[in-house]
């Protein structure tokens, strides 16, 4: 019988520390939520947190993480005459989506926590950065030279100074080699290759070279300069869960 008693004693004390707070607690609120693939819902402190707070942690994980701006990427003769054509209009288009974003993100409210704070500086200065970086590329396919005063210069001064160059041989010959550095990652380099000689033989083959120098060697090298690292990413949603209590998610399985 003492046996028996011990070992329910046992049993009792792993459900009590499985649990991650007291099973009644006034302050606890309901909170739900949606990440990629779940519905969740779990209880929140009320005595800690304000449901405002958690709303703006909620939205820089899951709103304003990731491109904020909804611009046509210039791949093809056709978009790069489009964004030449209508510069102006792209423009103003950006700057439109850039001042209703803004306001939004400005105005968010965020849990009182260092780790909250650093995401919310790190998301305004990456808004901030996506924001120039959009203009900048706009501006560069219509005149290359416009990068020498590029905000991300000393990061790409590589690139910059072959698109910007008076000498298009220089530029040519930075668009080969980053081309080829890229056909390695491929599953088909040689058809990468094969691609990039037929552009090169065209006539039109400077404007292929600003397509792929700008919107994928300048782009690419400016973008991963302020984004977040994907293993702080993945930190920062894990904290955001361990805010409730009792959470309970239900997941579509991929």
């Amino acid at each position: 019988m003492e046996k028996m008693m011990i070992g329910l004693s046992l049993a009792l004390s792993v459900t009590v520390l499985g649990q991650k707070g007291p099973v009644k607690n006034t302050n606890l609120t309901p909170y739900s939520y949606q990440t990629f693939n779940c519905d969740n819902k779990g209880y929140f402190d009320a005595s800690k947190y304000e449901k405002e707070e958690i709303d703006g942690v909620n939205k820089l994980l899951y709103k304003f993480n990731g491109v904020h701006f909804d611009t046509n990427p210039i791949f093809k003769l056709s978009s790069l005459e489009d964004v030449r054509n209508n510069k102006d209009l792209h423009l103003e288009n950006l700057e439109r989506q850039y001042q209703e974003k803004k306001k939004e993100l400005y105005s968010l409210k965020v849990i009182d926590l260092p780790v909250w704070k650093k995401l919310y500086e790190n998301a305004i200065q990456t808004f901030e950065n996506e924001y120039e970086l959009n203009k900048e590329e706009i501006i560069a396919f219509s005149d290359p030279s416009s990068l020498k005063n590029s905000k991300f210069y000393s990061t790409c001064r590589e690139s910059i100074d072959a698109i910007s160059s008076p000498d298009k041989e220089k530029m040519f010959a930075s668009w080969k080699a980053y081309t080829e550095l890229k056909s390695k990652n491929n599953a088909d380099p040689q058809g990468v290759m094969n691609r990039f000689n037929a552009k090169l033989n065209d006539p039109q083959k400077e404007d292929y070279a600003l397509i792929d120098m700008i919107g994928l060697s300048f782009h690419n090298c400016a973008n991963s300069s302020f984004r977040q690292k994907p293993e702080e990413e993945a930190t920062a949603y894990k904290d955001f869960d361990k805010i409730f209590m009792k959470l309970k998610k239900n997941c579509d399985m991929p």
